[in-house]
């Protein structure tokens, strides 16, 4: 018996036939299987492109069908998903009914809560990545009644924003009072506009006090003409001194300073008012209740009476005199703060108890 590797295997002579005898079902079965191929690689690659197609359905009206879809097959199959899933589901519609509507004015709550961080000239990469790893961990604030801005050094803007959650903005906390130029060191409101960013500090007391700077009445009012003008919103500062506030001029300096704007400007949609008593700031003293509630008030009325009560009834007006976790609920509650600069605070991770103040609002 003949076996592999014995002579008498090796030296068998194989049987001569025809070439195509025994292959004519191999050469039949693979034209089969080339159409076969031929119509799946169609197929697939229609489905391909249709997956990769834009679609121009709001993500709302693709969620509700898909999720319909998903339970009907599990019910063909015999199975109902699982009540997390279900609840997971719902509270994403939930989040995307509530952020498709928006946040609307009500009779508790008639302007929309702003809350800034100003990060003055604070931290580095590394302190500010650890910070932004904390408020990145707060709940979203999308289709709430509070929006968010923070402030971070200029060179340190489009590094904030590439860590930051998409939901909190970012400012520049200045800007040159015109457009571009020899004005050596000088960033205009063109370039920050440019640069992606859409807010602005701007005469904020530190650089209308400081021997440095000393930034007048004038040109924080060129300031923001330019910086409206360039698209950008911008967040007015205005305060008093201690001098001032003792000696009863509170109303009559914030009048002032809103004058220089009010002869430069009549759009006023872009604007918010950041009233910092400059005898409160970074001194850890804050003004009471009573005080920022009056101060708040007569700002109000001097917008309703020198620019128009409309523009009165809607321009939302922060509380910024070293507002933090302590106290920023009992001043949220008062009927004209409609948010907070938060100047210190904001550089912790209690600046997120001072966004979720806005919900006091509501109580």
């Amino acid at each position: 018996e003949a076996y592999y590797g014995s002579a008498d295997f090796i030296n068998i002579e194989p049987k001569s036939e025809a070439w195509y005898k025994g292959r004519a079902s191999y050469f039949l079965g693979g034209i089969v299987l080339a159409t076969c191929l031929g119509f799946t690689l169609k197929s697939f690659g229609e489905a391909s492109t249709a997956s990769y197609a834009v679609s121009a359905r709001p993500i709302v009206q693709t969620i509700f069908p898909a999720t319909m879809a998903a339970q009907i097959q599990l019910t063909r199959r015999g199975q109902m998903p699982p009540q997390s899933a279900v609840a997971t589901v719902a509270r994403r519609s939930s989040a995307l009914q509530m952020a498709a509507e928006g946040w609307k004015p009500s009779e508790k709550m008639p302007r929309k809560f702003i809350v800034g961080g100003n990060w003055k000239c604070n931290g580095d990469r590394a302190s500010i990545k650890a910070l932004v790893q904390a408020l990145n961990s707060g709940d979203s604030i999308v289709g709430t009644g509070v929006d968010v801005v923070v402030a971070p050094p200029m060179l340190y803007g489009d590094y904030t924003r590439s860590i930051l959650r998409s939901d909190y903005g970012v400012a520049f906390q200045n800007c040159w009072v015109g457009g571009g130029g020899a004005f050596t060191g000088e960033v205009s409101a063109d370039m920050v506009k440019d640069a992606g960013f859409d807010w602005v500090i701007l005469g904020h007391s530190e650089r209308r006090s400081l021997p440095e700077l000393m930034e007048t009445d004038e040109v924080v009012a060129t300031k923001t003409a330019y910086a409206l003008e360039a698209g950008l919103k911008v967040m007015l500062c205005i305060g008093e001194t201690l001098d001032a506030r003792q000696s009863g001029k509170t109303d009559e300096v914030n009048a002032r300073q809103l004058s220089a704007v009010a002869e430069k400007i009549s759009d006023w949609s872009n604007v918010v008012i950041a009233y910092e008593p400059v005898w409160a700031i970074g001194t850890g003293v804050v003004a009471t209740p009573e005080q920022a509630q009056e101060t708040h008030a007569n700002i109000r009325k001097w917008i309703a009476k020198n620019v128009s009560p409309e523009v009165a009834q809607k321009i939302q007006i922060m509380y910024g005199g070293s507002a933090n976790a302590a106290n920023a609920e009992s001043l949220a509650k008062l009927p004209d703060v409609d948010g907070f600069l938060v100047g210190g605070a904001s550089l912790k991770p209690e600046f997120l108890t001072v966004v979720n103040s806005w919900k006091k609002k509501l109580e």
